[in-house]
C-alpha cells in the first residue's frame, strides 16, 4: 500500500563503534545488527507477549486519525483497543458517536516510533486476522528517521496486507524506485502466501544487508534482493525501521467497507525481534 506519512524525519547518525559486539543499541532504543551477524543464530532483543493488563506505553503508541487511505478511519478511542487473556485486540467498530465523530466507523492500531526501532534482524508476530468486507489489518514497518528524505525515499515494508475474506496475504517493499520509477518487477517487490483464514498465523521477515526475506508460519514466501547495478533508491533498508499494527477499515485497494459486518478485529498474540 501507499501509505505517505506527513511526518518530517531528521537525519539518522549510526554509531560504528564497539565492534566486539553484535548488536549497538543507540538512541537507547534502537537496536542495530552488525552485518556479519547473519550466519549465527538468532538471540530476542524485544518483544510483546501482551500479557499486562492494558497496553505497554513504553513500547507502542495508538495511531490516530490521518488523512491517507490507511488511516483515515484510525483513532485512539478506548472502543477499538483491549488487552486480555495475553492478547492485543485491535478492532473496527461502527463509530459509538457520530455527534463527537462524524466517520461511520473507526479502528484501531499502534506503532513503536520513538520507542523501539532496529535495523537488520528477524521480527515475528503472532496473530489471528478477522474476516469482513473492507477489512484491510496490516503489520509494516517504515524509516525511524529519515535517512534518505520524505516519503517515499526511505522505503516501506509490509510484513502483511489482508484484503476482506482473502485466505492469502500480500508481502511487499515500497519506495522511491518502486514508486516513482516504477520499477516494480525488477526486482518483483511484491509476493503472496496462504494463510489459514479460521486460526493464528505467524508473520516474518527476516532483514538482511543484501535481501528483506519474507515468510509466513516459519516458511520463506517472499525474498526481495538487492541489487547492486540498480539505481540507489532500490534500497533504502539500511537504517533502523518502527513497527506499525493496525486494523485498518476500507480504502482504493481493499474496497467499500460493510458496516454490518462489523465489528471486526486482528487478534494480536505475541510480537517477537531477534538479532
Amino acid at each position: 500500500m501507499n501509505k505517505i506519512l506527513k511526518v518530517a524525519f531528521l537525519a539518522v547518525v549510526l554509531s560504528s563503534s564497539c565492534r566486539i559486539i553484535n548488536t549497538v543499541k543507540t538512541d537507547n532504543y534502537i537496536y542495530v545488527q552488525k552485518e556479519q551477524r547473519k550466519s549465527k543464530k538468532w538471540k530476542l532483543v524485544w518483544n510483546d507477549e501482551f500479557n499486562g493488563a492494558a497496553l505497554d506505553l513504553t513500547k507502542w503508541s495508538k495511531i490516530g486519525p490521518g488523512q491517507s487511505d490507511w488511516n483515515k478511519h484510525m483513532s485512539t478511542f478506548a472502543g477499538c483497543y483491549d488487552q486480555t487473556d495475553g492478547k492485543l485486540f485491535l478492532k473496527g467498530i461502527r463509530t459509538p458517536d457520530t455527534l463527537k465523530d462524524s466517520r461511520p466507523y473507526i479502528t484501531g492500531g499502534v506503532y513503536t516510533k520513538g520507542k523501539f526501532a532496529f535495523q537488520y534482524g528477524k521480527i515475528e508476530i503472532r496473530a489471528k486476522l478477522e474476516c469482513a468486507q473492507g477489512a484491510w489489518p496490516a503489520m509494516w514497518m517504515l524509516a525511524e528517521k529519515g535517512k534518505y528524505g520524505a516519503y517515499p525515499r526511505n522505503g516501506e515494508i509490509d510484513i502483511m496486507e489482508h484484503l476482506n475474506s482473502d485466505s492469502i496475504v500480500y508481502q511487499t517493499t515500497h519506495s522511491y524506485y518502486t514508486l516513482n520509477l516504477k520499477q516494480t518487477n525488477n526486482p518483483p517487490h511484491s509476493g503472496k502466501a496462504k494463510i489459514n483464514v479460521d486460526d493464528y498465523n505467524t508473520f516474518g521477515l527476516e532483514w538482511y544487508p543484501d535481501k528483506l526475506v519474507f515468510t509466513v508460519n516459519g516458511k520463506e514466501t517472499f525474498t526481495y534482493p538487492r541489487k547492486p547495478d540498480a539505481d540507489a533508491s532500490q534500497w533504502p533498508y539500511d537504517q533502523p525501521f518502527f513497527v506499525m499494527i493496525d486494523q485498518q477499515l476500507g480504502g482504493s485497494w481493499v474496497g467499500r467497507v460493510d458496516i454490518n459486518q462489523l465489528p471486526v478485529q486482528m487478534i494480536v498474540d505475541w510480537v517477537r525481534v531477534y538479532q
